[in-house]
């Protein structure tokens, strides 16, 4: 674990493997190893891999201010900095993609591709809402039943129900004991306000946006939405429900990898 100091924050991040930069962006209520740790010895093979907490999760620590994106974005970028890793393939997972489309629009002389995995970018939508304010009063009043609908609404039906009765117990015991909870109610309150839209359109970078046909958090729509405002973005659909990077991880480090290589890209993915 390193850490770098950005606004007022000592923000942790972690480094594996060599080769080409590739940075890694965690989703809400996430960090950089319960989601990514999945992928990492994939990815770590060929690339130099970081992966930054931002604030409100894992190591990273701050002043307790609003969360914005402009200032996750900052942290990543300075994580990547400080390791001397860009320019980077950068990949972004729920709200870690709109943290991506904000530094692809922001800082794009440090990424070379953006890879997008079950993403939003803050247009209105009323479930999504409803969703977003049943989790903050969960947190607030009932963290167990908390855990228990994220797994119902994390992953897909047919995943979930292949568990042993005891390993969800167990997952949900994680979930209670270990989670960051303030800190994820910090980062509701981000995805309730952000808006990245203007900052899709104007990514001129190689991007793909990957949608999850089983996601009851982040339903496919949106990815889609996201492909229709960058110009010349590859669409993608994997079947998995939202936490992918634990259903899926091997086709997720395929799909990162063959885009990072322009293998996607030249094949012609289509655009949904």
């Amino acid at each position: 674990m390193y850490f770098v100091e950005v606004e007022q924050s000592k923000v942790a991040y972690r480094v594996d493997g060599s080769g080409p930069g590739m940075m890694l962006v965690h989703g809400t209520g996430g960090s950089s190893e319960s989601n990514w740790s999945t992928l990492v010895d994939g990815l770590a093979e060929t690339h130099t891999v970081i992966r930054p907490d931002y604030s409100g999760s894992g190591e990273t620590v701050d002043d307790g201010r609003p969360l914005t994106i402009a200032l996750l974005a900052a942290q990543a970028v300075a994580a990547a900095e400080k390791v001397g890793a860009t320019p980077f393939d950068l990949v972004g997972f729920s709200l870690g993609a709109a943290v991506a489309i904000h530094v692809t629009a922001e800082y794009p002389h440090l990424v070379r591709s953006v890879t997008l995995i079950a993403g939003f970018a803050g247009s209105p939508d009323p479930r999504f809402e409803l969703q977003m304010e049943l989790w903050r009063d969960l947190i607030r009043t009932d963290r167990r039943a908390m855990a228990r609908l994220l797994l119902l609404s994390g992953f897909s039906p047919d995943f979930l129900s292949r568990m042993a009765p005891d390993t969800t117990l167990q997952i949900i015991e994680e979930i209670v004991a270990k989670n960051n909870w303030e800190g994820m109610a910090r980062q509701i309150e981000l995805n309730l306000s952000l808006d990245v839209r203007d900052q899709a359109r104007r990514i001129t970078k190689p991007a793909l946006v990957i949608g999850c046909t089983h996601d009851q958090m982040v339903p496919p729509a949106h990815a889609r939405g996201i492909t229709d405002m960058i110009p010349q973005a590859h669409y993608l659909e994997i079947e998995t429900g939202h936490l992918a990077t634990m259903e899926r991880p091997d086709e997720i480090v395929r799909s990162i990898l063959d885009f990072a290589n322009g293998g996607l890209r030249s094949a012609g993915a289509n655009r949904g």
